[in-house]
């Protein structure tokens, strides 16, 4: 590889052996059991989200569905890399990678109970930028088609994958003045009731329609967090793929060849002994997250929150603002910042348009805006939600 260092003294990125990998369809790894009632109740903890549509069985029987089905979050849980192995190919000797955004397709099917899950992958683009964060940066996409064991095509994901040069990232020290904030008891108490106003927002909607929407509406504000290594680690292992011995590689693919640091990389044979060797969290590209020296080494302050949940959260927030009687039809997200431990997250919303020009129900445009406790943007960027008929 020709990695030169330049006269600011980063080193430039080569994305020779990332060419050969456009356009060409991939393989990966491949969940082998089918999906059961416990996976959508542990995605819904893992993700925070009480909707009793997901984990009570009871209150989905008596939904429009009258069984227990995923919310539209959960394809991406049905993946063995977050939908972003697409947008890691080809090597780049000590890269990391952390999430750009996602956009979505909503093909109108439901992942259930019973299905098997395959997809379809390929690296789609990439350009190369300068970042504050890392210098030259690359912004990859890739594209992960989601089908059924029926070949029904449930959505697509087009994920950006931001790769950069680790060293980098610590001789430019972005986030050396971030620390972790301190929340007092009355602030954790006030958090807590905020939390159950919003859960109380999509309870006292229930198995009803979300009608009479207007452009200005404004969708309740949700808060998540603090997050904190727990919680950390609570969303890792609702992950299907973290569990051992729950995923096969086919086919062909450079995603866990990518050019990891030696610390950010997974040790396959001694997984043969000690699965941990790849577990991912306990060893491999996601130790960072919880793990303080390995953030730190990728030229992060501290842990910190995974993009794959960042765009969880926003297409649950989505979909229990519109219900059971709605659907997610497109959403494209960028992210902007990462949820460190210690930090709040909120989501806000607003409808900015309305189309009653469909066939089915009207279509409505919500603008969704994350922040953190110090209103930094977190994500943001706009998606089309089909509401019910009158």
């Amino acid at each position: 590889m020709n990695q030169k260092t330049r006269a600011d003294g980063l080193i430039d990125l080569d994305t020779t052996d990332v060419d050969r990998w456009i356009g060409k369809p991939l393989g990966g790894a491949r969940l082998i059991e089918p999906i059961a009632k416990n996976d959508l109740r542990r995605w819904a903890q893992g993700m925070a989200n009480p909707n009793p549509l997901y984990y009570d069985e009871d209150f989905a029987t008596e939904s429009r569905f009258g069984r227990m089905v995923a919310p539209q979050s959960f394809g991406v849980c049905t993946d063995t890399s977050h939908g972003a192995g697409p947008a890691i190919q080809g090597v780049i000797p000590g890269q990391h990678m952390i999430f750009g955004g996602d956009e979505w397709w909503f093909f109108g099917g439901r992942i259930e109970v019973g299905d098997v899950i395959n997809h379809d992958r390929m690296l789609f683009d990439y350009k190369v930028a300068e970042t504050k964060f890392a210098g030259p940066t690359m912004f990859s996409r890739g594209d992960t088609t989601y089908i059924n064991q029926h070949g029904q095509v449930l959505c697509k994901q087009r994920s950006t994958s931001v790769r950069y040069l680790a060293e980098n990232a610590r001789k430019l020290g972005m986030f050396k003045d971030n620390v972790p904030r301190t929340w007092t008891d009355q602030e954790l108490e006030d958090l807590e009731k905020a939390k159950l106003e919003y859960y109380q927002s999509f309870n006292d909607l229930g198995h009803g329609k979300r009608l009479f929407v207007k452009v200005g509406d404004e969708l309740p504000t949700r808060p998540i967090g603090p997050h904190s290594i727990a919680t950390f680690t609570t969303e890792w292992r609702a992950y299907l793929m973290t569990v051992w011995g729950a995923s096969r590689e086919f086919g062909e693919s450079s995603t866990l060849e990518a050019g990891w640091l030696p610390e950010m990389s997974r040790d396959k044979e001694g997984a043969k002994i000690d699965p941990t060797n790849a577990d991912g969290l306990y060893k491999g590209p996601s130790r960072g997250h919880v793990q303080t020296r390995y953030a730190q080494l990728i030229g992060m302050p501290r842990e910190y929150g995974y993009g794959a949940s960042m765009g969880a959260w926003i297409l649950d927030y989505l979909t229990n603002w519109c219900g059971e009687w709605g659907t997610i039809v497109h959403s494209n997200m960028q992210y902007r910042a990462p949820a460190f431990s210690g930090d709040v997250t909120y989501l806000n919303g607003e409808v900015v348009a309305l189309d009653h020009d469909t066939a089915a129900g009207p279509i409505a445009a919500v603008k969704v805006v994350m922040t953190n406790q110090d209103d930094v943007v977190m994500a943001q960027g706009q998606a089309e939600v089909e509401l019910p008929a009158p």
